[in-house]
């Protein structure tokens, strides 16, 4: 019978769409991985995938033992996950992807309690604002904001937080401080440009309820929020970010908050939306032990943190 960790590289290679994927997630180099599906193919005697430099697609025969074996590899999968959970210690690796502020922020510093909770469970941090393919990456949780949900994966929201227009002592006393959202045009904006698909996020105005484009004076663009907020700090302008970026720098003095009179009808409103963060799941119909365990943790604990209100 060919070797569970064969038939393994072979699914993980065509779920990530390359041997360097199955690599990565299994923690072997490509070569080891290459020779996996090699001496796997010997065993079977038959081709299960054709290679090029570029790209591999599944034979025939690689179609037929793909769709036997992939369920099979996958109920093991979470018969382990569930066994780990009836003897009282999770097991394996639970690799995490999440958006660059809150993963630096919010779930970074809250990790080491779960993990002293389940000292058995391996934990691997995938921290970046770039596109995350759950499937290919071997990802079990993802954890992001609600403007980057993808499509058809089963979500949790995880909690709502408040965003604040902030600038540096500094800058209000040489500009002063707006006092509406037509104001607000004049003065130095700091705005975030999304790595994933490079689009500018514009600040959310309104007029009699309707959304509204006006021109800003956009002072800087980045796509590294903390370095916008250092900006800020620094007296460079106002910048629009999440109660967990501005909280220390609030704090200390840095950073104020601005609030805007509410406009009156026909006038420019700032509708200043929360940051909803979600986990998101590659399968619906069934969570691992660990990623449930993970999302109850942090359900508990975000209700907690001082940063998020």
């Amino acid at each position: 019978m060919p070797n569970l960790r064969a038939i393994e590289t072979f699914v993980k290679a065509l779920e990530g769409g390359s041997i360097a994927s199955a690599a990565r997630q299994l923690g072997i180099s490509p070569a080891a991985a290459s020779q996996n599906i090699a001496r796997l193919e010997r065993e079977l005697g038959t081709r299960l995938i054709t290679r090029t430099t570029r790209s591999m697609a599944l034979t025939e025969a690689g179609e037929r033992y793909l769709a036997r074996v992939g369920p099979v590899l996958d109920a093991l999968e979470k018969a382990q996950s569930d066994l780990s959970l009836i003897h009282g210690q999770l097991q394996g690796k639970l690799r995490i992807a999440c958006m660059s502020a809150f993963g630096r922020h919010v779930l970074a510093p809250l990790l080491p309690a779960f993990t002293a909770r389940h000292p058995q469970l391996e934990i691997e941090l995938l921290i970046a604002d770039r596109y995350v393919d759950v499937l290919k990456e071997d990802v079990d949780i993802s954890l992001c904001y609600r403007d980057v949900l993808e499509p058809g994966m089963s979500v949790r929201q995880l909690a709502s937080v408040p965003r604040f227009l902030c600038a540096s002592p500094q800058y209000l006393q040489q500009h002063g401080s707006p006092q509406t959202a037509q104001e607000l045009l004049e003065h130095a904006c700091l705005l975030y440009r999304r790595e994933r698909d490079g689009r500018l996020m514009r600040w959310p105005f309104t007029r009699d309820g309707q959304r509204s484009d006006p021109q800003q004076r956009i002072a800087t663009i980045g796509n590294d929020i903390d370095a916008l907020v250092e900006f800020a700090a620094a007296g460079g302008g106002i910048v629009w970010a999440g109660s967990f970026i501005v909280h220390d720098y609030v704090r200390q003095g840095r950073l104020l908050p601005l609030t805007l009179k509410p406009g009156r009808k026909g006038q420019l409103q700032f509708e200043n939306a929360p940051l909803d963060f979600f986990a998101c799941f590659k399968d619906r119909q069934y969570v691992p032990a660990k990623v449930r365990a993970l999302v109850d943790y942090l359900l508990e604990e975000l209700q907690q943190q001082a940063k998020l209100s």
